[in-house]
């Protein structure tokens, strides 16, 4: 599972880079925007399930343990 949260934490990295060395935004300014968020969205997803203990945090935000 960890593999998977890296690989979520590069592509948002990626999405990041990519989204902040677009410069000719002229016709693609909603690209820009969407790979700019999704990008943050990976990251901070991705770091929020490295975190020890962030399977409880899961559960208890889903109610799955009752």
């Amino acid at each position: 599972m960890g593999f998977y949260y890296l690989l979520l934490l590069l592509i948002g990295v990626f999405f990041l880079i990519a989204g902040l060395l677009r410069k000719d935004v002229s016709w693609s300014v909603k690209v820009v925007i969407i790979l700019f968020v999704v990008g943050i969205l990976c990251i901070v997803s991705a770091v929020i399930l490295l975190m020890p203990g962030s399977s409880d945090i899961i559960a208890e935000l889903l109610k799955l343990n009752q």
